[in-house]
């Protein structure tokens, strides 16, 4: 293509598209203003090349060192045994015995979150959590017994201890990415 001021071509890709300095679109040093300059999927990188690390210090997979294992063991212990404890509790004192399950398994799912510093702080008690509520909440004795009533305390004890799991599993996740709080855009 020509131009009005004394030909030759519009720039240097082998498509005839206009490129700027670093082999982008013309304008500003490749990036349009909408994006950030590199293809979504990609990366970020420093400007060296390197892999840009996350900002939060912990890893989302810490290596496995004995402490760590004793660490999750302990946690896993504990989830058996807040869920014991959660289910009499429950049943026991009906609206203030929920809410005090509840802030024991809200409690137990952040301690392990800060204690790893990883999201699987929150899941190996929340796992151990929930296979016990439900092997109690499936265990019918002949006779009648079972921990479990079909009352609504149940149902939200099972389900607020999901969701109080979901939830710090959530900001764990954030934390261990080093994802920031506050304003989108600001």
């Amino acid at each position: 293509m020509s131009t009005a001021k004394g030909g030759g071509s519009a720039g240097d890709g082998k498509d005839g598209a206009a490129t700027g300095k670093n082999g982008g679109p013309s304008g500003k040093g490749g990036r349009s203003r909408a994006g950030s300059g590199r293809a979504s999927g990609a990366r970020p990188q420093a400007r060296s090349g390197a892999p840009v690390t996350p900002r939060g210090g912990a890893a989302l997979s810490a290596p496995l060192t004995p402490g760590r294992i004793g660490i999750y063991v302990l946690l896993l212990v504990a989830g058996v045994l807040v869920a014991f404890a959660g289910t009499l509790v429950q049943a026991a004192w009906f609206p203030g015995g929920l809410i005090l399950a509840l802030f024991g398994v809200g409690g137990l799912f952040y301690g392990g979150a800060r204690a790893t510093g990883t999201p699987a702080g929150v899941l190996v008690p929340g796992a151990a959590w929930l296979v016990t509520v439900f092997v109690l909440l499936s265990d019918v004795r002949p006779e009648g017994d079972f921990l479990f009533g079909a009352g609504l305390g149940s149902y939200i004890f099972l389900l607020g201890g999901i969701l109080v799991a979901v939830i710090c599993a959530t900001a764990a996740q954030m934390r261990a990415t080093g994802i920031q709080h506050g304003r989108v855009g600001g």
